[in-house]
Parts: structure tokens; sequence; C-alpha cells
């Protein structure tokens, strides 16, 4: 019992303080719809993530970037969704975002797969999944949320799947190639209040998949229809997502830690230029995921092992924490 109330301690001083906001730069693709009905759904959808990033998630105009078919729709439509425009937009943005910088690009539209390769169905030439291999390995100091809400793109996880990556996908494998709905209810995850499970005011990427998965899965249910899409996240780098992820080892312990939306008081932080502050935020950083790596080896390590591990290391991320509120000029607590 005491050992649990220690932890519980602990566990609150390491929870009182955040590491520094980064910028979030935010690019939306919609690609061909076909039909009527398919080109009004996507330009919904990405007009309502775009809408929501500028006016409920505080990402600032400059740094959100929408492409579609037809950019007469919506005047924030910067251009049409070529093959061309993605990559200069992508190639652009790798040169001036900030090292830490949050990267989130959302495809939206049909999917396929020929020959073998994952595709997105733009207006022009495709994209390929290996198309966005070098526009994604240039963002190599930076955070990356890639996010294929298409038909038949469970592919991308195995061609895309990387360090300090989130890789969302609305389908399991490039044979599900029906009509996809994972997508309308992930943006709306993004964009709404109802996802956020945790009551903290912001919605994660894991709390977005997964309001989106339990909601497609209800969809289905209420229709009587087999399901067949099943949405895919990796962010542990391995190459295989998970249609469950439970955010506390493997797929999922990153995208719990991802927001769209900042968090004011990491803004606050994030500018500041002392060194030794910053030395203690890094040094926080470092101990948060030495907490989340035991975390994914609880399992394999004898209950003792860990137990003595991570206090040690729970007790230094604590005692971290204190000294940087008294260097911020607060409270200890």
């Amino acid at each position: 019992m005491r050992r649990a109330l220690l932890w519980l301690a602990l566990l609150c001083a390491v929870l009182a303080v955040r590491p520094a906001a980064a910028q979030t730069y935010l690019v939306v693709v919609s690609g061909i719809g076909g039909e009527p009905a398919y080109q009004e759904r996507f330009l919904v959808w990405g007009s309502a993530l775009v809408e929501a990033a500028q006016e409920r998630l505080g990402i600032a105009e400059n740094h959100v970037a929408y492409f579609a078919e037809d950019p007469s729709r919506d005047p924030r439509i910067r251009d049409r969704s070529t093959k061309a425009n993605v990559t200069a937009a992508l190639t652009d943005l790798a040169s001036r975002a900030e090292p830490g910088a949050q990267i989130v690009v959302v495809l939206i539209g049909h999917g396929s797969t020929v020959g073998g390769e994952a595709r997105i169905n733009l207006p022009g030439p495709d994209m390929r999944a290996e198309d966005f291999i070098p526009l994604l390995d240039a963002f190599a100091t930076q955070e990356v949320v890639f996010a294929n809400l298409s038909s038949a793109s469970g592919d991308w996880i195995a061609v895309l799947s990387g360090a300090r990556r989130v890789v969302v996908t609305a389908t399991r494998s490039g044979t599900e190639r029906d009509e996809s709905i994972f997508g309308g209810h992930f943006v709306e995850a993004l964009t709404e209040d109802e996802a956020d499970t945790d009551k903290d005011g912001r919605v994660s990427v894991l709390e977005a998949f997964r309001y989106a998965n339990a909601e497609t899965d209800r969809v289905y249910g209420q229709q009587n229809r087999l399901r067949s899409e099943h949405a895919m996240l990796d962010d542990d780098g391995d190459g295989k997502g998970s249609h469950e992820p439970d955010g506390e080892a493997g797929d999922g312990v990153r995208a719990r830690r991802v927001f769209l939306a900042p968090d004011p008081a990491r803004a606050a932080r994030a500018a500041t230029d002392d060194p030794a502050l910053l030395a203690l935020y890094a040094e926080r950083d470092s101990l948060e995921m030495a907490v989340t790596g035991l975390r994914a080896r609880k399992n394999s390590m004898e209950a003792a092992a860990y137990e003595a591990e991570l206090e040690r290391v729970l007790l230094a991320l604590a005692r971290t924490n204190r000294e940087i509120r008294e260097r911020e000029g607060r409270e200890p607590r």
C-alpha cells in the first residue's frame, strides 16, 4: 500500500510538468472523388480538418497547406492536389520547419494497389507510398504523423514506418478496397470533444484513432454489415500496425503523447533561453522516455527488478520536475 501511494505521488510529480511545445504544420491532401457523392465527402472531411486546425487547434494559418481536386470549392485550398504540388509543398516545408516541429500529413480519397504498389488517386499521376519515402526522410529532426484515410491504404505502413513517426491507415491491407468510413470519424475525433477520453482538454492521435475505430465498428453493427475495413496504427517503427493499440507498450505509446492542439503552458516554456532550464527539460524528456521503455519491457523483467527500476526513474523524474519548477520561479510541490 505504501509503495502504491509512493508511486501515485511520483506520478503526479511526473505529470506536473510537460515538455516545451513544438510548432505544428498540417498538410491535407484530398484526392479524386470520381462520383459527386465522394467528391463532396472528401471536400467535407478536408475542409472540416483545416477549419478545426485554424480555429480550434490553434495551428497558424500559414502552417496549414490544403490541396484538393477542385480549388474553387473552398478558398482555403492552396492548389490542386497533384503529385507535383504535394511534392513541392513537403520539400519546401522540410527546408524551413524547426527541429522538433510536428509535421502532420493527412491523405483523403480513394486508394488502390497496382502492380504491388500502394497508391492514392490524385489529379494527374497518382502518388505511391514509395514517393513519400524521401519526402518524409527529409524531416530527420521532426516528429511526423502520417494518416492515410483512403481505402486500400494498409500497405503504406510497411513502406513508411520509422523512428519518430506515427502512421495511421484506414485499412489493414491493400485488399480492403471498399468504401471506407474510418476517415470521417478520424477527422471528427480531431475536430470535436467526444474523443477526449481522459478529459485533459485535448485529443491525442491515439484517442482519435480509438474513437474512429469504435465509431466505425458501431456503424457497421447498426447496419448489420460485416466490417470490411480495419484501421491500423504503427508508431514503434517495426512496420507492423496494430488494430487495437493499448498505448501501454508497442504501438500507441508515441501516439498517446502526440496532440495537434498546443498546450499554452508548454508554449510559454518554449520561449525560454535559460541554458540550465533547457538542460533540465532535456533531462526530463530522457527520463520520461526511460519510463516508457521500462513499461514496454515489463513483461520480460522480474517483477521486483521492474518495480525497483521504475521507482528509481520516477524518483529521478520527480526531482527533475521539482528543479524545473524552482528554476521557472514557481512554488515547489
